[in-house]
């Protein structure tokens, strides 16, 4: 069993906030996972939606607890990529001892070109064979919360140097 708590951010269809308030689209996990066909267990809890940028220490603090929670050891977390790493480190500090993978998307989940669901399935699988710690999963690739960084100039997340 897979537990998804979902947060928001551009893979969950928020695309920005301005001074109107956040503009979303009705994409959900839900639809990305029914439109994959696939076949495993898994429930999916909202725990907020916003864009990631709006997130503070009280919305982490609420995201661990809720993983702290759940029986399941296995994590998936949808999260905005403005401040995903800095939730990984949060989480990572406290040492849950469960697998966490969060995972998010640079290109808004109901764009044609998007990322999203290309990202949710590597997370997915991703998520079946690591061992118990914190991750970020983006674009093929898999980083540890202590050594990533998001490259504002690239908008790709790297391992730090």
């Amino acid at each position: 069993m897979i537990k998804i708590l979902t947060t928001g951010g551009t893979i969950e269809g928020i695309d920005s906030v301005d001074e109107d308030g956040i503009k979303t689209s009705n994409l959900t996990i839900e639809d990305l996972l029914s439109n994959a066909n696939v076949d495993f267990d898994y429930s999916i809890e909202s725990i907020f939606r916003k864009d990631s940028r709006a997130i503070d220490e009280n919305d982490r603090a609420l995201l661990a607890r809720k993983i702290k929670e759940t029986k399941t050891t296995k994590i998936l977390i949808t999260h905005g990529t403005f401040t995903m790493e800095d939730t990984a480190k949060y989480i990572g500090k406290l040492n849950l001892g469960k697998t966490i993978v969060l995972v998010g998307s640079f290109i808004l989940g109901t764009s044609k070109n998007t990322d999203a669901p290309f990202n949710l399935g590597f997370a997915i699988s991703s998520l079946q064979f690591l061992k118990p710690d914190v991750y970020i999963a983006m674009n093929g690739q898999i980083f540890q919360w202590e050594n990533v960084t998001k490259n504002l100039e690239t908008n790709k997340f790297e391992h730090n140097a």
